[in-house]
């Protein structure tokens, strides 16, 4: 029998039941009830970030501690932002500081394989995809203290007035289809369901922002605010001891509606670089709206089981109601097949609109997330030389083969494609390269985010772009390997930005082209390009970075399959020796010069990770089940005429239960705790909490049962939403009831 998908506290509200809090678990351990308690040698994550304007220099340290009485080797597998250029690493033993070499990835791995061997403390960094880490650290001896210090640099979002720091916590539960190779590179060991992995995380953001700062806040964590001046601010995690089950997301703004074109410069004495950040026009509305043809792709693989897959009906929702009058439309659901709504685009009319959404309420999430067919179908182009293509995708992007999906959309340039990246921890990586290459953008939305809002800015961005066909050109002084070769389209409010090497120092002019508004467009920015420049030196990384990427994009699906031409390879790894960065073929290795475990076999010990926060166990575990099965279902063609709403949810839900019905079963069986936000998940009880439910349907009968429940309603929204209070101990529930589709904690 499948165990119910209750968090700790609301399965100790339903069963009456007294469960120790998680700050009870001592750090450096996996606490799983009773009396079993397994080593976790990470005990804790410390992060650093330092953001001036647009560049942010972080600082991670790992604390691995061997509680054990023999040699240890520690395996964890964590997350970097995407973009990242991760540029330096050491082991501090003690008193003792070893610094990493960057090394090609097969002599890293031999001299530490020598290090175990001999016994010596060592430790190695492997990049297993742009933001996916694996950190071994070996002969860890009993009773012994390792750190180990990651550093990278990257640029800070900013859009619409707003900058945005993320920093990624936990690698999620990725569906890895049969063609990728070493899928176990790519999966963490998942603490078991109901315990929770001892190891936590700090995060101290330190703000100089140059301008008088405005509105520090952080959706996804409590945090304390010290502010050091105006232009200046001390930002940490209030809890210390965190768990890291979900990204940590900081927003801020500064003085002014908007900020000016800038150029930052670093000259060595050897080398020049620059990065042009530019500014966008303002948006001007067309004469004219160019009618769309849009394919909505929505995801509903087993991680998107619950909460995360009602957040997507709720965007949804939304964006039916924005589609415009002379668009056209369809929907297509992936998760080990795929079903289209549709036989072709049909107009936006309400009757379509209505079945549509029919077909999108009733679906579950099961199986596994066979992204590949879904994205083929969705970029093949109807024919339509009336409508712009516009794919919008929805998805937490938990996919092995993410690199094999950006090829795909390198090679449809036909369709646009938009992002919609739904949870607590999605793979932003592969994300905003959909949204990169496929000329469009992305839009994250947490698992408390605001859906109307962001159905209204895909819609904005989609029909008003601020700056298409863009180029920038520099006269007056030689500049040489600018990246990005392609500048993307800009949708909304955020900056141009184009790095680039340069010789010898002069001034000139940099010209900004593009259209705005089906109009011509253009700006002239002076230069001057000093000849020495010792500030900025992470441009020379971000630089190489940049250039790095654009190596890998000429054969994405050959990185990922391990047949990427010799010259480019080596050209990355080349870059990667040179500047020091981690690549796919580099890597970072730190070797101590003592000999702490004679005979050298320590035991091996894979870190633990946390779920994160709002994906179902249950969920992930019918995905395992798809992905051991090697079960590639194939979806029955759907009828070629327009339904009435009753024929397409039999229709759907039969379809359903041929392609899943193992996953049918399970939603049976778990009525539903998945449901709940997960700040209610964590919730005890002997409280009354002001909650949002959300409902597929009203009866007298509903309503008297949540009477019963102790639901007190205070405001109802067409009888499909009810705002009102419940005690804590009845969130369990009220979970199981058939007719409630998601519980919000209200505001």
């Amino acid at each position: 029998m499948k165990t119910q998908n209750y968090g700790w506290a609301a399965m100790a509200a339903l069963l009456g039941m007294t469960w120790p809090a998680a700050a009870d678990v001592a750090p450096g351990s996996l606490h799983m009830g009773g009396d079993l308690n397994q080593v976790c040698p990470l005990k804790h994550t410390d992060v650093q970030a330092e953001i001036s304007g647009f560049l942010a220099r972080v600082t991670v340290t790992q604390e691995f501690v061997n509680p054990t009485a023999q040699a240890i080797e520690a395996v964890y597998k964590f997350p970097l932002p995407g973009d990242a250029a991760v540029d330096g690493m050491e082991m501090r033993i003690g008193s003792r500081l070893v610094k990493g070499t960057i090394k090609r990835r097969e002599e890293a791995k031999q001299l530490f394989e020598d290090a175990r061997r001999r016994g010596q403390t060592a430790a190695l960094l492997n990049q297993e995809r742009p933001n996916i880490f694996t950190q071994a650290v070996t002969n860890i001896g009993p009773g012994e203290r390792v750190r180990i210090v990651i550093q990278y640099v990257e640029t800070v979002k900013y859009e619409d007035g707003h900058y945005e720091w993320v920093f990624p916590m936990v690698v999620g539960p990725r569906y890895i289809p049969s063609s990728v190779p070493n899928p176990r590179d790519l999966q963490p060991k998942r603490t078991p369901q109901g315990t929770r992995a001892g190891h936590d995380i700090s995060v101290k953001v330190t703000v100089d922002a140059g301008l008088p700062l405005h509105e520090l806040t952080s959706a996804t964590h409590a945090v304390d605010i010290l502010k050091g001046g105006a232009s200046n601010a001390l930002v940490s995690l209030k809890n210390q001891q965190s768990i890291p089950n979900q990204d940590f997301i900081l927003r801020y703004n500064v003085a002014g509606a908007k900020i000016d074109d800038a150029v930052i410069t670093h000259h060595n004495g050897r080398d020049g670089f620059f990065a042009l950040i530019l500014q966008p026009p303002a948006r001007v509305q067309p004469n004219e709206v160019t009618p769309k043809e849009i394919v909505f792709v929505i995801d509903t693989s087993g991680s998107m089981m619950g909460f995360p897959l009602e957040k997507i009906k709720e965007v949804m929702r939304f964006t039916f109601d924005g589609l415009h009058p002379r668009d056209r439309f369809n929907v297509i659901t992936f998760s080990g097949d795929q079903h289209i709504l549709f036989p072709a685009p049909v107009p936006a009319t309400p009757a379509n609109i209505t079945a549509a959404w029919e077909f999108v309420r009733h679906r579950q999430g099961h199986g596994g997330t066979e992204m590949l067919p879904a994205i083929r179908t969705a970029l093949k182009s109807s024919g339509s030389s009336e409508h712009v293509r516009v794919v919008c995708f929805m998805t937490d992007g938990e996919v092995g083969n993410d690199l094999e999906i950006l090829a795909e959309i390198q090679r449809n340039p036909q369709a646009r494609v938009f992002a919609f990246g739904i949870g607590s921890s999605t793979n932003r990586f592969l994300l905003d390269g959909m949204a990169r290459h496929g000329r469009g953008e992305v839009e994250y939305v947490g698992l408390s985010g605001e859906a109307s809002a962001a159905a209204k800015r895909f819609y904005e961005r989609v029909r008003t772009p601020l700056l298409t066909d863009v180029r920038v050109e520099v006269s007056g002084i030689e500049v040489m390997e600018t990246y990005p070769k392609q500048i993307p389209d800009v949708f909304s409010a955020k900056p141009v930005v184009v790095v680039g090497r340069y010789g010898k120092s002069g001034r000139g002019i940099v010209r900004v082209h593009g259209q705005a508004a089906g109009k011509a467009w253009s700006r002239e920015i002076a230069v001057d390009f000093p000849a020495q420049q010792p500030k900025h030196d992470v441009l020379a990384s971000l630089w190489a970075r940049r250039k790095i990427d654009d190596l890998m994009n000429r054969d994405l699906a050959g990185v990922q399959r391990g047949t990427l031409d010799p010259e480019t390879k080596e050209a990355i790894t080349r870059l990667g020796l040179n500047y020091k960065l981690m690549t796919q073929y580099t890597s970072f290795i730190a070797v101590e010069d003592r000999v702490v475990n004679e005979g050298g076999k320590p035991r091996r010990i894979e870190v633990p990770v946390e779920m994160p926060a709002g994906v179902s166990y249950d969920g992930v575990e019918a995905k395992k089940s798809v992905m051991a099965g090697n079960m590639m279902l194939r979806s029955a063609p759907m009828p070629s005429t327009p339904r009435r709403e009753v024929r397409v949810r039999q229709e759907m839900e039969s379809a359903d239960r041929a392609a899943a019905p193992a996953a049918v079963a399970i939603a049976a069986e778990a009525p539903g705790l998945n449901k709940l936000d997960p700040a209610l998940q964590a919730m005890g009880p002997g409280s009354t909490v002001k909650v949002e439910i959300w409902l597929s349907a009203t009866s007298p009968a509903l309503l008297a049962r949540l009477k019963q429940l102790g639901f007190v309603l205070t405001n109802s929204e067409n009888g499909s939403r009810l705002i009102g209070t419940l005690p804590s101990a009845q969130l369990g529930a009220l979970a199981q009831i058939e007719e409630v589709r998601l519980v919000k904690q209200a505001r």
